[in-house]
């Protein structure tokens, strides 16, 4: 995957045309109070402006990807970055100075319950190890503030529906980062299959894999990442199937190859190649993997043509092509589009193209459940989604 800090930088959204929200997002001067967002330029026809709630945000979880989200709200007009939550102090005395961040939105992992008292919060972005995200998405949901969580969303289905569970008895939204589906090329295929483009969809292919580094990272611990490659980059070859082909799958086999024990001890899984097999009588044949590099891409193909995603779900920028030519939507900052997106989600009842909530993660949930299943056992294992 390509993690250079290129695609951090400021991206024009100004020729994006999205089914979610028709804003560009060229901030002007104007009210920029809490709760207010500035106005801002309207996409299709001159200048409009938008005078809607604004996002005020907490992230959880100071490491790589919690900066590469806070770099990209810099350019969010609907959210904005305004509270921390991390375990490292110095972390927190660095984001105060270069984000603005009053010290009261400062919180660390033992009384981050106190934002229940904050009215400057509205949600909190937990971005920390996957084996942490379900207690602390319940205790946020008990303080009274919306979450958005990292994916996977937890270590298992159980774990992910108690979450759900506890964020709808608390009255708030569980939103899960599925970045991808706010993707303009990614959402272009989705409408070319609607429409019957591609014919009756028979199979998609999904390749998602890179050499894993440091093997002291955390994402080579089971206790905090539930897994392997398939809990960090084999996620997107399963969700990227749902959306893809449009149907979720009704079973699963799978097998797992491993060349390294010492590196990818018991329970952490190095490489796994999956099947899956959808009502429509589509079938899906996807890799996962912490092995081998160069594999970032996406295939659909129906009886009437093709769709091609390659890079697939990197930061950018994503390259396609189907059966009726190239698909030339301009690259967009995926993180900024998501959080203005998730705005409108959580803040005016907004739609998106594809589900991002916990509902959605929880059956992901369960296709690795069953993935896990089917390697540990050489069994094709029924699902019901």
């Amino acid at each position: 995957m390509n993690t250079r800090r290129d695609f951090l930088q400021k991206l024009t959204l100004s020729a994006v045309s999205l089914p979610f929200l028709s804003f560009r997002n060229i901030v002007k001067t104007g009210d920029s109070s809490p709760g207010k967002l500035p106005a801002a330029a309207g996409a299709d026809t001159g200048e409009r402006s938008y005078d809607g709630p604004m996002l005020r945000v907490a992230i959880m979880g100071l490491g790589g990807y919690g900066t590469r989200v806070a770099e990209a709200m810099r350019s969010c007009t609907r959210a904005k970055l305004v509270g921390v939550i991390s375990g490292t102090p110095s972390k927190i005395v660095n984001w105060r100075s270069k984000y603005g961040i009053p010290e009261k939105n400062c919180y660390n992992y033992q009384n981050f319950d106190a934002i229940k008292d904050n009215p400057d919060i509205d949600a909190v972005y937990v971005i920390t190890p996957n084996g942490l995200h379900h207690d602390q998405v319940i205790r946020v949901a008990r303080a009274g503030k919306h979450v958005i969580c990292e994916k996977p969303m937890a270590l298992n289905a159980k774990q992910g529906q108690e979450m759900v569970d506890a964020c709808r008895k608390a009255g708030v939204k569980l939103l899960v980062g599925y970045r991808m589906h706010f993707e303009p090329k990614t959402l272009e295929i989705i409408r070319q299959r609607n429409a019957g483009d591609f014919g009756k969809i028979k199979f998609f292919q999904g390749l998602s894999g890179f050499i894993i580094g440091d093997p002291t990272q955390w994402r080579l611990n089971k206790e905090l990442a539930g897994g392997g490659s398939m809990m960090d980059i084999g996620i997107y070859s399963i969700n990227g199937s749902r959306y893809m082909v449009g149907e979720d799958p009704v079973w699963v086999t799978a097998q797992e190859t491993k060349t390294d024990r010492v590196k990818f001890k018991e329970g952490v899984d190095e490489t796994i190649q999956f099947q899956l097999g959808f009502p429509g009588g589509a079938v899906a044949s996807c890799l996962s993997t912490y092995s081998m590099n160069n594999l970032d891409s996406f295939f659909l193909d129906g009886d009437q043509g093709f769709a091609e995603l390659k890079p697939a779900t990197g930061y950018g920028p994503i390259e396609g092509r189907t059966s009726k030519g190239e698909l030339n939507q301009p690259h967009v900052t995926h993180q900024t589009v998501q959080m203005d997106r998730m705005s409108g989600i959580l803040l005016a009842g907004e739609q998106p193209p594809i589900p991002v909530d916990g509902v959605e993660a929880v059956k992901d949930l369960k296709i690795i459940d069953a993935i896990y299943l089917a390697a540990a056992t050489g069994k094709k294992v029924a699902l019901a989604l």
